[in-house]
């Protein structure tokens, strides 16, 4: 199923009884579970397994791409918990000519083949994705609720360890205990997908880079690269290429 939501667009806390492959051709989106926020940036999505209550905010306009999985019909082993997915170019193309179908078809149809197929190319896309777990602790959903609504936040942990009343020790911990990651990571994490929507949104990388409050555009480059492989141009240049297939493809 292909939707589209404008920015600010909130979907609140539900679950369905099939899985879901969830993304965005184009656009910016945050998905939240109960345990994990998942930030998603264009070509960037998420493996959703039955039952599991997820909620949707639309951080850009969005072009959400959806595959709905009867899990019981297919042998694959799918994950019972959410897994982030690099959408390929062959995956979007599955999903694309997909969406031309009826929602029911025969067994062993062309439509059951290329979903299958389309299944077998997800699985093989499988990857840790922008995910960041979200702490139980009040004094750290604070922080983690601050830096994703203004990731330019330059506060160090120790002036965080004044807000909400913990020592830096504590708050270091914390991060480390109930997400996995230091404070300084899960900050980064946040950022470098701010700076993705950004840039897939058409602002220019100097205007990105004083957003989120980087010394200089050779250490946002650096950090950018360090993280997704490729500098902001080349990001931006990929992206360009993919939308303008897709476009072409839809049409």
């Amino acid at each position: 199923m292909f939707k589209e939501y404008p920015a600010g667009h909130h979907i609140p806390p539900h679950q369905h009884q099939r899985g879901q492959l969830i993304y965005a051709s184009t656009g910016t989106m945050r998905l939240c579970t109960r345990d994990e926020y998942w930030l998603l940036p264009p070509f960037r999505g998420v493996w959703m397994p039955p039952y599991v209550e997820h909620e949707m905010s639309a951080s850009t306009g969005v072009c959400l791409r959806t595959l709905y999985v009867n899990v019981e019909s297919f042998t694959l082993n799918l994950p019972s918990h959410p897994v982030g997915i690099g959408v390929t170019a062959l995956l979007r193309e599955l999903l694309i000519r997909a969406s031309s179908f009826s929602i029911t078809y025969h067994p062993d149809s062309f439509e059951e083949r290329l979903l299958r197929l389309a299944l077998e190319e997800m699985k093989q896309a499988f990857e840790c994705g922008l995910k960041l777990p979200i702490g139980r602790d009040k004094r750290l959903k604070k922080i983690c609720n601050t830096l994703l609504e203004n990731p330019g936040d330059v506060r160090s942990l120790a002036d965080w360890a004044n807000e909400v009343g913990a020592t830096t020790r504590t708050l270091s911990r914390l991060f480390r205990t109930e997400t996995g990651i230091s404070f300084i990571q899960w900050r980064e994490q946040v950022r470098i997908v701010s700076a993705m929507s950004g840039l897939s949104t058409g602002q220019r990388v100097s205007q990105v880079v004083e957003h989120l409050g980087y010394a200089s555009q050779g250490a946002f480059t650096v950090m950018f690269k360090r993280v997704t492989g490729k500098s902001p141009r080349e990001y931006l240049n990929d992206l360009s290429c993919s939308q303008t297939k897709l476009s072409r493809m839809e049409e």
